[in-house]
């Protein structure tokens, strides 16, 4: 199938005098997760980030550290593998010409990935869907989350953003980002796999106007007000001559989402004035409802967890594989009544599938779940109302002393984090070189962020926050992050833990809360390595777990965690 398609691309560019195409992972709403994966179609890669450019007489995929020994796996055959960032397509080529879609591009990621010596042709008609004539499904219409949900409502969010407008002096602003649209609107939706987005788009004018971009029969079941989308609702195909229509002259965008297509026709209209959508650091910031809705979640998600850790590492045989262990997880998941998905693909990986940071399991990856293995774990769900994302890392029989020692490092930097002033380490980049400081000590590193931003009921992965050497994002109150150091041997072995955490404040001081409720393999720590404060959070953390779900447990889940202390 991915020959033929290559096949039949390669004769599409002579069609068009190209010397090559470029094929991203996103759709034209720049989601994390999509469910017409054309770079996958293409290259068999995955992975959730990357893009591919494929040539008359060579493929070239791009990807970043998290996936580079995935995607050697996935696509060595027909591809090139090149580690993204380090180099850059403007790095590889000169004086070619590489066709794209408009619709999956923004300007800064040309600039960024191409410079000036490339020449790029905006091709409108996508070549993979011309080739495979994919017809897209139709999905089910948007729903509305209650102001006790939410926290707030919609209408104090609109004044929100139409008071940013003013203070800006713009006429309007052009949300392209789905998941802001569902923070603005109090709304969800079923347009993609693993979170509940409403891909549109939206246009809100500084006197509280709303027009939403999207199929007319998305917004049926909104619980707004009849009139406000009786004549504000924009069909895709009258967008251009929508913009043409409206009065004024400045307006607001966002540099992340907005498409090359729709920008230049934004540009023929109006004067973009900035290009941040404050809708991102609005949404990052959550509310006290939220919160406790969150620390909810977390409650009936850590039952489940502590459930599958203790039915996995008391298996009396051990033939139980890497998928029938995500199965397990699932099934104890659901049995809660507000359980409704994953919110991601599950990562459930032993030996050396451990050492792929986003490990998917296939019929061909599948493993025995062996007892000399470790089993890297990291799976999350969406609920209602709440997201959460969690790894374990587990043995079955006492590990090697260099793999406790370096899951013990791993540990200290987990438990540095959490337990980090925030007064002083104030930003991601601060709290990143506390998370690695251990493992450098002995030489050891990771390829990934130590955290990121996670959503309410939204996107597991979303920003302005993370933890990494890249950012500079003041930590706030009421932001969420995820706490996820790891360490890995390629062809060996995964070591990850990962909890998610959420900044508090308490007489005018922020620090971090756990959320996430699930024992951590005590027979993986060399105590020798932990000093007295590490040693008391991890008590205290243990204790915490037992308190808020033993009364879920059965009895010898609770003899077996009373255990964990």
């Amino acid at each position: 199938m991915k020959k033929s398609i290559l096949n039949s691309l390669l004769s599409l560019l002579s069609d068009y005098s190209l010397d090559g195409y470029i094929v991203p992972k996103n759709d034209s709403f720049f989601t994390e997760q999509v469910n017409h994966d054309r770079l996958k179609l293409v290259s068999n890669f995955s992975g959730s980030a990357g893009f591919a450019i494929i040539f008359h007489k060579k493929n070239y995929l791009f990807v970043d550290n998290r996936y580079t020994i995935q995607a050697k796996l996935e696509s060595g055959k027909n591809f090139k593998i090149i580690n993204f960032p380090k180099k850059l397509p403007k790095d590889l080529f000169k004086n070619i010409e590489l066709g794209f879609d408009p619709n999956l591009f923004t300007y800064n990621q040309l600039k960024l990935l191409f410079g000036n010596d490339i020449k790029l042709k905006a091709i409108k008609e996508n070549l993979i869907d011309k080739i495979l004539k994919i017809k897209q499904k139709k999905n089910m219409p948007f729903f509305s989350i209650p102001n006790e949900a939410a926290g707030e409502s919609y209408r104090k969010k609109i004044t929100l953003l139409s008071n940013y407008l003013s203070r800006k002096k713009a006429d309007y602003i052009y949300l392209s980002a789905p998941e802001n649209i569902a923070w603005l609107l109090n709304i969800r939706g079923s347009d993609t796999p693993y979170s509940p987005l409403p891909n549109s788009n939206l246009i809100l004018s500084k006197d509280k106007k709303i027009y939403l971009i999207t199929e007319k029969y998305k917004t049926r079941k909104l619980i707004l007000e009849k009139k406000l989308f009786s004549h504000q609702i924009v069909e895709k195909e009258s967008f251009e001559n929508f913009i043409k229509g409206l009065n004024g002259k400045r307006i607001i965008v966002d540099n992340k989402t907005l498409s090359v297509y729709r920008e230049n026709i934004i540009k023929s209209k109006f004067l973009i004035i900035s290009r941040n959508d404050p809708c991102y650091f609005y949404k990052s910031i959550k509310n006290t409802k939220e919160i406790k809705n969150m620390v909810q979640t977390h409650i009936k998600d850590g039952v489940a967890l502590t459930k599958f850790i203790y039915w996995i590492k008391n298996l009396k045989k051990r033939t139980i594989t890497e998928l029938e262990a995500e199965k397990k997880l699932e099934k104890l998941r659901k049995k809660n009544k507000n359980y409704l998905y994953p919110s991601f693909n599950t990562i459930a990986g032993t030996g050396s599938n451990g050492a792929i940071v986003h490990y998917r399991a296939t019929r061909e990856s599948n493993k025995i779940i062996k007892k000399n293995h470790l089993f890297l774990c990291d799976s999350g769900g969406q609920y209602k109302y709440g997201t959460t994302d969690v790894t374990r890392t587990l043995c079955f029989e006492s590990p090697k002393k260099n793999i406790k020692d370096i899951f013990t490092l791993v540990l200290k930097g987990h438990i540095a984090v959490v337990t980090s002033d925030l007064s002083k380490n104030n930003t991601g980049k601060k709290l990143d070189i506390h998370a690695r400081k251990f493992l450098k000590k002995s030489n050891l590193n990771y390829g990934h962020g130590t955290g990121h931003g996670v959503g309410y009921f939204l996107n597991v992965h979303e920003g302005p926050q993370s933890i990494s050497k890249f950012s500079r994002i003041k930590i706030k109150e009421g932001m969420i992050l995820s706490n996820e150091p790891g360490y890995y041997k390629e062809g060996k072995f995964g070591i990850r833990i990962e909890n998610l955490i959420y900044v508090k404040k308490t007489s005018k001081k922020l620090y971090f809360e756990n959320l996430t409720l699930a024992p951590i393999d005590k027979d993986l720590i060399n105590y020798k390595l932990l000093n007295k404060k590490e040693k008391d959070y991890l008590f205290n953390y243990h204790l915490l777990v037992y308190s808020k779900i033993s009364k879920y447990l059965s009895l010898n889940e609770r003899k077996w965690l009373i255990k964990n202390l």
